[in-house]
Parts: structure tokens; sequence; C-alpha cells
């Protein structure tokens, strides 16, 4: 029992880094802008928390640190596809591409560095409760405060003024330009607060998660995020169990490597990207209901008098 609750604990740290980018990028999608960048965003804020963290011995500077070096780049890309006309493929997949050799360039000098051993956390009265305690109330706080975003992104898209007319920007932005809408500035405020999100994931995985940096740190998570918006169908509480689900899967293959399964070590390590592509290709087999979900204008230039 005691081994399924540090199972069940250490899904949730595994899946929060995907459920902040996830969060960032429904919104972007929301909005319509489609950003491939996640991974060369999260690489970058990787190695920026890391750099302050272990520098400063502040994870909430580590934090803040990743978080606007994501909102930094993705206003660069915001500036490109939304103002310039650039595709939005292509610049988010330069986006990827440049984070990945920025964050190996300037992340030489940390390459083999450790963080010192950071504080525990728990949850005062409730971390002593037999089984939930362990695997619910002793996680670090961004665990709690990706789940409070969640809460907030919800509240926000189905619930305020402002989610109705981003969401109204994402299916047809020609007519919140009719309406009087600033269609560019509220797209490029998704983008940014998208990058930002995926600055705290990256900023999560090289401060708490690992805690160190190697080259290529985030491991392909920023397209299992990418991926996951497509498998929660764009919404918030959807991205979060998804993320969970793929966070128990990774964490999953560790355990039985541990456990000593007489199965190849590279085997196990292929569960969670094989787990994303069936749960794609199993989505995929209906293509009505991601059409009827997916926000009609993503991915498509807007030019307004146009």
């Amino acid at each position: 029992m005691n081994e399924l609750a540090l199972l069940v604990a250490a899904s949730l740290v595994a899946g929060t880094p995907l459920a902040l980018a996830g969060l960032g990028l429904v919104v972007n999608e929301r909005a319509g802008v489609l950003n491939l960048g996640a991974e060369g965003m999260m690489l970058v804020a990787a190695v920026t928390g890391f750099a302050v963290a272990f520098t400063s011995g502040s994870d909430t500077l580590a934090f803040v640190a990743g978080a606007a070096a994501g909102a930094v780049l993705a206003a660069g890309f915001g500036v490109l596809v939304i103002w310039l006309n650039t595709n939005q493929y292509a610049t988010g997949l330069a986006l990827s591409l440049f984070g990945y050799g920025f964050s190996a360039f300037v992340g030489v000098a940390y390459v083999g560095q450790k963080l010192a051993e950071r504080q525990a956390f728990e949850v005062p009265g409730l971390a002593a409760v037999p089984f939930i305690g362990p695997a619910l109330f002793k996680q670090h706080p961004m665990v709690y405060i990706a789940m409070g975003i969640t809460a907030a992104l919800v509240w926000f898209l189905y619930r305020s003024r402002g989610g109705l007319v981003l969401r109204a920007i994402g299916e047809s932005p020609e007519s919140a330009h009719a309406l009087g809408y600033k269609v560019r500035w509220l797209r490029l405020g998704a983008v940014v607060f998208g990058g930002a999100l995926c600055g705290l994931a990256g900023a999560f995985l090289s401060v708490v998660y690992a805690p160190l940096w190697v080259e290529g740190l985030t491991a392909g998570r920023g397209w299992i995020a990418l991926a996951l918006t497509t498998f929660a169908t764009w919404r918030p509480v959807r991205v979060l169990l998804g993320a969970y689900l793929f966070g128990g899967v990774t964490m999953l293959q560790l355990h039985l490597q541990g456990q000593g399964v007489q199965i190849a070590a590279q085997l196990l390590a292929m569960l969670p990207y094989v787990a994303t592509i069936v749960v794609l290709a199993l989505i995929s087999r209906n293509a009505a209901f991601i059409r009827i979900n997916m926000p009609a204008s993503l991915g498509k230039p807007f030019h307004p008098g146009g």
C-alpha cells in the first residue's frame, strides 16, 4: 500500500510539468494560435531556472525567471506569426530548434551540477493520513498551483466575459474584429501567457523534478504537452487528468525497472511515448469529434481589413 501511495505521489510530480505546459498551450490554441515551440521554450526556461536556483538558492526566483524566459520567447513567436504573418507551423518548429541549441550552449557550465537539497513540503494535519497523506499531501507547492491554474482557467474560459472573447477569437477572429476587439493584441496576450506556463513547466523540471541540468532535459515533454491538448480536446480539466495519466505511465516504467522486471530498459522507457501515440491514434479515428471541439481558426493567419 505504501508503494502505491509513493507511485501516486511520483505520478503527480511527473505529470505537473506536462499539465503546466498543456494548460498554456490550451490558452494559445483557444485563441487560434498553434505554437509548436513548447519544447524549445521549456528547455530555455529549464536552463534559466536552474541557473537562477543554483546561483541564488531561491526556488521562487527560479520559477519567476523560467516563466519570464518562456514569456519572452513566446512574445517573439507571437510578433512573427501575428503581425508578420509567418507560417505558424514553421515558426514554432524553428523556436523548438532554437531553444534546443540555445539551452545546450548556455547550459554547458551547469552540466553535472546539482542543486542543494530542497526543503520537504507537506500539508499540516493531512500529510499524516494513511495512504492519502503520502500520496497527495506531501507535494511541492507547484503541484497544487498547477491544480489551481486549472480551476482558474475553467472559470475564465467558461464563466467570464474575457474567456468568451478569447474563445470567440479562436472560432472567428473576423467577427471579433468587426465587434471592435483587438484580435492581434488579445492573441499576443494569450501566446505570452501560454509561454509563461511552458516556462514554469521547464523550470519545474530542472529545479524540482530532476533537480539538475543536462542537455535535452525535457526529453520530448513539450511534444507530449502538444499532443495532450488534442487528447484533452482543448479542455483544462482533461489536460490535467491526461498529464497525470502520462506521468503515471512514466513512473510505472521506472517502478518496473526498480522491481527488476525482466524487460529491456529501452522498451520500458518507450512506454510514455507509446501511450501518447496510442491515445492519439484512438482519438484520431473519430475525425468529426476533433473538428467539433477544435477552435475553427487554429493555425490560420488573421489579416485585419483583409
